[in-house]
């Protein structure tokens, strides 16, 4: 399908399989201003995401990408397991891949929860062309917080049907989805996992978003990123929030995100 057109579908080849891929052209947009692109979170996929792209994009002025990461949503079953640096790997990968199928140079990371870790790496490993960073709900460590809400939830989905919840987004991938997020946080190599090598890398501006509420983190979060980063941050801290702050409070978030852009 065409890329241009508003929510169009489009299927990015990789070495391991196809991404799907959407895009959302904002009417009127200034095409001189690099584009958004979304990373998903642990469970996540483009569908999940809703309306907000669309809403982003019209707030922002310009052009709003979406893809499925490998397993996720409509793209292709991953063929193995997430590895130790599957968040590293996911900015050189999958989302260079994007990248170059859309033809984007300079662009701007958006990612929620480890979605949000990626955003960074991408920041990181795309010195020259990640002109901003938008960290929505990070995970910039391992801490109790992330994994008793990972224990928590990973408890909720052995309850009979709580499958069909990710069935309806990964289908026949659900599984796979669920221990890529439970598996890997919860596996003790996981322990040390962190993003202090990226965040000194990552020298572009960077808003990092956080829920006071969040279950899945603690404002340590963007407390570290502001400390670590290599360039300037913005923190914006969401009262009354939980995890999911572009669905909690939207309009807080446009209104940030809009802000931050300038």
């Amino acid at each position: 399908m065409d890329a241009a057109a508003p929510g169009a579908g489009i299927w990015v080849e990789t070495a391991h399989g196809r991404l799907h891929a959407r895009s959302w052209p904002a009417p009127d947009a200034d095409t001189a201003r690099p584009p958004i692109v979304l990373l998903h979170d642990s469970l996540g996929c483009v569908e999940l995401w809703r309306d907000f792209p669309g809403r982003l994009a019209t707030a922002t002025g310009r052009r709003v990408i979406a893809y499925d990461r490998l397993g996720f949503g409509r793209s292709d079953p991953n063929p193995g397991r997430l590895g130790p640096d599957f968040v590293l790997e996911e900015a050189r990968g999958g989302l260079a891949a994007v990248l170059a199928r859309f033809d984007i140079g300079d662009f701007v990371a958006f990612g929620h929860s480890i979605g949000a870790g990626m955003a960074i790496t991408a920041a990181a490993a795309h010195p020259g062309t990640c002109r901003g960073v938008i960290s929505e709900s990070a995970q910039a460590l391992v801490e109790e917080r992330t994994l008793a809400g990972i224990r928590a939830a990973q408890r909720q989905f052995a309850l009979p049907g709580q499958m069909a919840r990710l069935e309806r987004y990964h289908g026949a991938k659900a599984a796979w989805v669920l221990d890529a997020w439970t598996g890997t946080w919860l596996s003790p190599g996981w322990a040390s996992w962190n993003l202090d090598a990226e965040l000194r890398a990552a020298s572009c501006p960077i808003l990092a978003i956080h829920g006071e509420d969040d279950p899945y983190g603690c404002t340590r979060h963007p407390e570290r990123i502001a400390a670590l980063a290599g360039g300037p941050v913005t923190v914006r801290l969401l009262p009354g929030c939980g995890h999911v702050p572009h669905r909690e409070q939207e309009p807080d978030v446009l209104r940030a995100v809009v802000a931050f852009l300038g």
